[in-house]
């Protein structure tokens, strides 16, 4: 039996425009703002934090804080980062459950 625990990252796994769309989407979808923030993190974290305050003119410090699962990014923030990673944000009629 395999008793090792390793630790997954995500941001590995977002090299692409494709994923990191992916990934988003499906945190956009939850609805959950903290949870949208801390995704954005883990997509900011995956392009570089560096390069990313370069790309938005943005600091760090501004993009960390926005991100964190405590954070709460403007839509300007939002629209600058997602801009950098190359992916659009867009909307659709919201689906409302079966009753």
């Amino acid at each position: 039996m395999n008793d090792k625990i390793y630790d997954y990252d995500p941001a590995a796994a977002l090299e692409s425009e494709e994923p990191i769309a992916v990934f988003l989407a499906d945190a956009l979808e939850t609805g959950d703002s903290a949870y949208i923030a801390k995704a954005m993190g883990v997509i900011a974290r995956a392009k570089g934090m560096t390069e990313l305050a370069r790309e938005t003119g943005l600091s760090r410090e501004q993009l960390y804080r926005s991100f964190s699962e405590q954070g709460n990014p403007t839509l300007k923030t939002m629209l600058a980062v997602t801009r950098a990673l190359g992916v659009d944000l867009t909307a659709r009629p919201h689906e409302k459950p079966a009753a």
